[in-house]
């Protein structure tokens, strides 16, 4: 297999519990990235890495392959990396690319991988992010000062400096920088998505109803 994508969804989630399959317009919150990695024809296994067999249910019901995630790969601070390397080292054809998805994320413009995927093959990179652009003033306090840090008091924000936010909409790197433990490299191409998919990463019951709002909308 060439390129494949990972999708990792644990069980234990404390803020919004079993938020992996709780139906968001009316299918599994899991199930959104499974459906999307499987529209793309250069993605040749869609794998989800778990440590609950509800998820896993969920994750063979929709068409992925399942790699059940030992317990020490599954705490709280775990990084990311640790699944998507156990993933790799787990199957046995040779991979070339890694598509990260993160369930948290469901929603994606369409072309969005596609593109992203051309861009990753062209610019010859090692890894691929996306990022979005923030108008958002930023500061910090100090000795309980506020400290404008990317503006002067009064700019517009328009006017700011660009700053970016990674927004986890998806990631793409090949699959030795992973068995390195790493995502993104210090070379990683940023992919500016700007759109309101690119708000969307559910943590919380308010954000799980954000989703839901945006998706009534993007329905209509």
């Amino acid at each position: 297999m060439k390129t494949i994508a990972i999708i990792p969804a644990r069980g234990g989630s404390k803020r919004l519990p079993r938020k992996n399959i709780k139906l968001l317009g009316g299918i599994p919150l899991l199930a959104h990235s499974i459906l999307y990695a499987k529209l793309h024809g250069f993605i040749d296994a869609v794998y989800v890495s778990t440590d609950d067999e509800h998820i896993a249910a969920v994750a063979l019901q929709y068409g992925a392959k399942v790699i059940d995630r030992p317990q020490s790969l599954s705490g709280d601070l775990e990084p990311t990396v640790s699944a998507l390397k156990h993933v790799l080292e787990s199957i046995e054809p040779t991979v070339e690319n890694v598509v990260l998805l993160q369930a948290t994320n469901p929603f994606r413009p369409q072309n969005l991988l596609q593109e992203a995927f051309t861009v990753f093959q062209e610019k010859q990179v090692e890894s691929l992010f996306t990022v979005t652009r923030s108008y958002h003033k930023f500061g910090k306090i100090i000795e309980n000062k506020f400290i404008p840090y990317n503006y002067e008091v009064g700019q517009r924000s328009q006017d700011l400096e660009p700053l970016y936010y990674e927004n986890g909409l998806l990631y793409i790197t090949k699959a030795p920088v992973i068995l390195n433990n790493e995502i993104i490299t210090k070379e990683a191409f940023p992919l500016e998505v700007n759109h309101p998919f690119a708000n969307v990463d559910i943590d919380t019951q308010e954000d799980f109803d954000y989703a839901e709002f945006l998706l009534s909308k993007t329905n209509h």
